[in-house]
């Protein structure tokens, strides 16, 4: 079974990944995290990775998923994957369908954790609160300037593929603000449904 996890920072993306992980024995493929493993690895792939990177460029989507149809072929990978941070734009999202439809291991299910923006500021300002009043360290970039602008650049980038994945019948909305076990319920539920279609 093969998922994408859509949703804006803070959505809850990360603690879904980890119960669906346990749950159905899928692997988390999270695109910063395997071109990094890739171009420390020092791969061909990650070497022309981070010649582009080095030079400020981002990665073209053929090499990313190139990358990833190699971790695919891992064996850990034989139950499926679920998809953070990729794709982004419709070309990666058309490139990642023709690359599972050719493996035989087709996109099942694109869960999108719908949350209110507003409430998810107001939670980090509260988090923040509570970290000082304990005498905890807040991290730098653990501010609501930095969610902000990281909301945006969802809503910019990310957001636009949605359409995509609904005109395909692959898109299932889930209530992020509803308690973990709600969300984890309703995903389940979902993908019950997907492999059952």
């Amino acid at each position: 079974m093969n998922i994408i996890l859509l949703g804006p920072p803070g959505a809850g993306k990360g603690t879904q990944a980890k119960i669906l992980q346990d749950k159905f024995g899928l692997v988390l493929l999270s695109t910063g995290d395997i071109l990094r493993a890739e171009v420390s690895a020092g791969s061909e792939l990650g070497n022309k990775a981070k010649e582009i990177m080095d030079s400020g460029d981002l990665v073209p989507d053929d090499i990313i998923v190139d990358i990833i149809a190699g971790k695919l072929e891992q064996p850990d990978c034989a139950n499926g994957a679920i998809f953070d941070g990729f794709p982004r734009t419709v070309d990666q999202a058309q490139a990642l369908d023709s690359m599972l439809e050719e493996k035989g291991k087709p996109l099942n299910a694109v869960i999108q954790i719908v949350v209110d923006e507003m409430i998810l500021v107001e939670r980090l300002n509260t988090r923040i609160r509570q970290a000082q009043e304990a005498g905890e360290e807040v991290r730098s970039d653990d501010n609501e300037e930095t969610l902000k602008s990281r909301l945006e650049v969802y809503r910019n980038q990310t957001a636009p593929i949605i359409p995509y994945y609904e005109s395909e019948g692959l898109l299932f909305k889930v209530d992020g603000m509803a308690p973990i076990e709600d969300v984890s319920e309703q995903i389940e539920g979902f993908l019950k449904s997907a492999q059952a279609a």
